[in-house]
């Protein structure tokens, strides 16, 4: 084993009873609702002993990965393993949409099924095809994000950068809007170093975030627009409200940028796994989990853990299993909060991971080990675990009965559901409703007539 796992483990498990505590009445609160059902006969007599069996079918809470390796692979049997195995634990797919990839060529951009390929960025319309054909809802990453902008575009003039930025906008909104329900809209702002000395001037603008939605806005006013921005200014260097992301997210918010929900990366970056205990030591903290997403909370917006690598280190047994017991609490931490509304892991392969060649362990994010599933497509224990968290444990199945007055009702996880209604006839009526959080359909707190 090349990780100290009790090491790693020591916030965690020092913290056990309170994350324990939120995370079981979080999830109870948070995450599940109620649905009522009257049932009558054709002339609005309530039925007694009618049976009601309900399955759900998909959660409304969202839980995906990126889908940058969409038929990406050396030999067509990775690519069908890549797209079944994607399919059986995710209901949301983030897209790529990397300016410099997608549009290498000014006016040529690539959305098209038969566009050149480029490594890990599969074009929109394969990927929303995927999508489509297996139920997954697309989210696109991302809009503004100066560090893959394309190599034709003069980044000293801010005028052009701008004009050329609604362009993309413009262009996106009119193929994909309809299509894909929620944009991030600029990624990374925090991260770009001295605004005087680098080489993007526009990344410096003052008011480039309030610009980037006010932009999105005008294309997109019907989607979801997403804040993103990386780990070590959410989890790392958290200061409570004074945290510089916080800080960067009030401030829009107050100049009016329209801002849905706000995106927060996990990415654990291990280089050396004797380095894995101090990481974990700020990262892996329930109570700070727990305060920072609480402190966010008070913004007023949904939030969502965006990015996810948490690093096996090894292909060792050990490592993996140690992998798999760091996402099973960080998810049910996440998942038990009342603001949190999607957790996406990052890659799912090892060893095609970003600034690397494909296999090479020893390179790029490769290094980190920080797959969910083999370079050989066989899937870790964290897979597995991610898996049955949505598809078991947090799966309802219920059979109930009305009562005298023809009432029944059940306890759910939000999400799609498929109704069986069955009568002491034998007459039976199917049904799909949605139970949600959201308040907005006919199952959440009301009442369901069915007649027999």
């Amino acid at each position: 084993m090349s990780v100290n796992a009790k090491a790693v483990l020591r916030k965690i498990n020092e913290n056990r009873a309170y994350m324990e505590d939120r995370v079981s009445h979080g999830i109870e609160y948070n995450r599940k609702g109620y649905a009522s059902f009257l049932v009558t006969d054709s002339e609005g007599k309530p039925l007694k002993g009618v049976k009601i069996e309900a399955v759900q079918k998909n959660h409304e809470f969202k839980h995906g990965a990126n889908i940058f390796m969409l038929d990406e692979f050396e030999m067509p049997e990775k690519n069908e393993a890549y797209r079944k195995l994607f399919k059986e634990a995710f209901n949301l797919a983030t897209l790529p949409f990397y300016w410099g990839d997608l549009e290498p060529e000014q006016g040529k951009p690539r959305y098209d099924i038969d566009s050149p390929k480029v490594y890990r960025r599969p074009n929109p319309e394969l990927c929303l095809k995927y999508c489509e054909e297996n139920g997954i809802e697309p989210k696109a990453h991302c809009l503004t994000y100066p560090y893959y902008s394309p190599k034709w575009l003069d980044q000293d003039n801010v005028y052009e950068v701008k004009k050329m930025l609604e362009k993309r906008f413009k262009e996106l909104s009119e193929r994909f809007a309809s299509r894909i329900p929620s944009w991030e809209v600029i990624n990374e702002t925090l991260c770009f170093g001295d605004p005087h000395t680098d080489s993007m001037p526009f990344f410096a603008e003052p008011d480039i975030v309030e610009w980037s939605f006010k932009l999105a806005e005008k294309y997109f006013p019907a989607n979801e627009l997403i804040m993103n921005e990386a780990q070590d200014f959410i989890w790392k260097t958290y200061m409570s409200t004074r945290s510089a992301y916080y800080l960067l997210n009030e401030r829009a918010l107050r100049n009016g940028a329209r801002i849905d929900s706000i995106g927060c990366q996990y990415h654990m970056v291990v280089l050396d796994p004797k380095n894995y205990p101090e990481l974990a030591n700020y990262m892996l903290n329930p109570r700070k989990i727990f305060a920072t997403m609480d402190d966010y909370a008070t913004l007023g917006k949904p939030l969502q853990v965006t990015e996810i690598t948490i690093p096996s280190c090894s292909n060792e047994p050990e490592d993996e299993e140690l992998q798999a017991e760091i996402v099973y609490n960080l998810y049910h931490m996440w998942f038990s909060h009342k603001a949190m509304e999607a957790i996406i892991y990052w890659n799912l392969p090892d060893g095609y991971a970003a600034r690397a060649k494909p296999g090479d362990m020893t390179a790029g994010e490769n290094r980190f080990y920080g797959g969910l599933i083999h370079f050989d497509m066989t899937p870790k224990p964290a897979f597995e675990v991610i898996k049955n968290m949505f598809n078991k444990e947090w799966h309802t199945e219920e059979t109930t009965t009305t009562n005298g007055d023809g009432m029944a009702e059940f306890k759910g996880f939000y999400g799609d559901y498929e109704i069986k209604v069955t009568g002491e006839n034998g007459k039976t009526v199917e049904k799909k409703i949605k139970l949600s959080k959201k308040g907005t359909s006919n199952v959440n707190y009301n009442r369901i007539k069915i007649e027999l």
